[in-house]
């Protein structure tokens, strides 16, 4: 343990596994290549770990138990202290007076009611230790404590909703124990995130969170095929049947005991107003499910704030969001309640082994120079879509010709051209949804063996065979945008095979800044890149009977 607050683990040392197990509950995880793995000890880590029960003793005691040398003394009372913080403010269910914020620290209390953004969300003083919080203000009121430092805990409970019978089918399955040990760390909670790599059954905890609950639930999610993903894998492992599932989305608006809705749809404004918030209280909803919670529009925020009478879970295979408003995350849907590393699932066979690498690509003399005379804002485009990827992609179609392959990328134009040059079917958002599903289908089916898809490829996406992708450009630096790319392969595969994630980079320009910092994350969960030159790949070898 260091006095910057990183935390190094030696990954060789007997009992690392142990200090892992003891550490994760308020250590993030920041860097995991082959032997040290770098950790960081942060207040929202610290509050995470409060919010889930663990206390200061048994963090200081993990520290001081597992370090190799003298832990600074400094930092356990700076830790002791950011963890006194949570729970010194409580928000709580009174008679007569409703939500009321209490303190143990009167001093506290003092504090945050002069700040001129906690004023307006709080009602009369009840006595010196005791203040009426405006029920709507809730979820903005949390915001604001935790921006200050001061982390309120939510004691004040939910509202059951209304009651609809849900249970499991188990069939022929069974919950995995880390599937239930994340329903459990969720239900006992309350509300909170519960962090699976992908391919490791998101949907299947929200399922039998849902069975825990037995309610009305509405379920919100990144797009209209992963709605309708949604209820099939509900249809198949629940006793909920196809009238009991609305679809609420650009295509159709159901309104049904369990409502799944799109982002989209729900932050689609005309002449400035949210026309479909009505559907928020359309039902007495008692579980709100939030899908990719790492994607949360803002607007999602703010309507999340007015919800905190409801139990609220929040689904992601990276808690990273690159607009860095994971205290929001905290605050309005909840504390992490569970984390599994993704090669710990690995391990256990759940998803399957990766190979990632990154292929390095020279443009030409010519190519070069307007590189370099390009205006900034035009030299990431440029470098991204240098025509020498068209010619590597090929290349590795042809190496794995037969697997299930997605060549993915961000430029329409570029992606248009490969998919002329391969031969294969373009999807990208102005596809339509009937016939994504369509070419979705054949792909699982392996009537298709090829896609080139863009970014609406990114996220919950169910193609369990796909074991190869092709990266030809992505979204600036985003880490979660590569970890849900990858994500695509993570399915076990029926041979026990490994995926295999390529990205083609442009050397020498802000293309390889651009994938370095893309790469951050797979880096910090154990996956390491290997680097080749494109000329240096082995070619394809013989089709059969050559």
């Amino acid at each position: 343990m260091q006095s910057d607050k990183t935390l190094l683990l030696e990954v060789d040392h007997p009992d690392a596994s142990a200090a892992r197990r003891d550490i994760a509950p308020f250590a993030e995880l920041e860097r995991a290549p082959e032997h040290i793995h770098t950790y960081r000890v942060t207040p929202l880590g610290l509050w995470n770990a409060r919010a889930a029960g663990h206390d200061a003793e048994q963090v200081v005691d993990a520290l001081i138990r597992h370090a190799r040398y003298a832990v600074p003394h400094s930092l356990l009372v700076d830790m002791a202290d950011t963890m006194d913080r949570y729970g010194r403010l409580t928000l709580e269910k009174v008679p007569v007076h409703g939500l009321v914020m209490h303190t143990t620290d009167r001093a506290v209390l003092e504090e945050v009611l002069r700040h001129k953004k906690i004023q307006p969300l709080l009602g009369t003083r009840v006595d010196d230790d005791t203040v009426v919080v405006h029920p709507s203000e809730r979820g903005h009121l949390k915001q604001e404590l935790l921006k200050v430092g001061w982390p309120a805990e939510d004691l004040a409970g939910y509202v059951d909703g209304e009651a609809h019978p849900i249970a499991l089918h188990e069939d022929g399955w069974a919950l995995r124990d880390y599937q239930e040990q994340a329903v459990d760390g969720f239900w006992h909670g309350g509300s909170g995130v519960v962090v699976l790599p992908c391919g490791a059954g998101k949907t299947i905890v929200g399922a039998a969170a849902m069975a825990r609950a037995a309610t009305t639930t509405l379920i919100l999610v990144t797009s209209t095929v992963s709605a309708r993903q949604w209820k099939d894998e509900l249809l198949r492992r629940t006793t909920l049947t196809e009238n009991e599932i609305g679809e609420y989305s650009g295509a159709r608006k159901e309104i049904r005991p369990v409502t799944i809705a799109t982002y989209q749809v729900l932050t689609s404004r005309r002449k400035g107003v949210y026309q479909h918030l009505e559907l928020l209280d359309a039902r007495d909803w008692g579980l709100i499910v939030y899908d990719e919670v790492h994607l949360l529009p803002a607007p999602i925020f703010r309507m999340t704030a007015d919800l905190q009478a409801r139990r609220r879970l929040g689904l992601t295979a990276t808690l990273v969001r690159e607009d860095g408003r994971e205290s929001d995350v905290f605050s309005l849907i909840g504390p992490k309640r569970y984390d599994a590393p993704w090669k710990e699932i690995e391990a256990q066979g759940y998803i399957a082994p990766a190979d990632c690498v990154e292929v390095r690509v020279a443009q030409s003399d010519s190519e070069r120079m307007a590189y370099a005379t390009a205006e900034p804002d035009e030299r990431y485009r440029l470098a991204a879509c240098a025509p020498v990827k068209d010619g590597v992609v090929e290349q590795l179609v042809a190496r794995h010709r037969g697997a299930q392959t997605l060549v993915i990328g961000q430029y329409l134009d570029q992606l248009e051209t490969l998919a002329g040059r391969l031969n294969a079917p373009l999807i990208t958002g102005a596809t339509s949804v009937r016939e994504r599903q369509r070419l979705f289908e054949e792909f699982r089916t392996g009537a298709l063996s090829l896609l080139v898809v863009s970014k609406v490829a990114n996220f919950s996406i169910d193609l369990p065979e796909a074991s190869v992708a092709i990266q030809v450009s992505g979204t600036f630096g985003s880490r979660q945008e590569e970890a849900q790319r990858l994500g695509r392969l993570l399915r076990p595969k029926h041979d026990g095979g490994t995926a295999h994630f390529y990205s083609i980079v442009t050397r020498d320009t802000v293309d390889a800044d651009m994938a370095a910092h893309r790469q951050r994350f797979l880096a910090e969960q154990g996956y390491a890149y290997r680097i080749v030159d494109a000329g240096d790949l082995a070619p394809a070898p013989p089709a059969e009977g050559a």
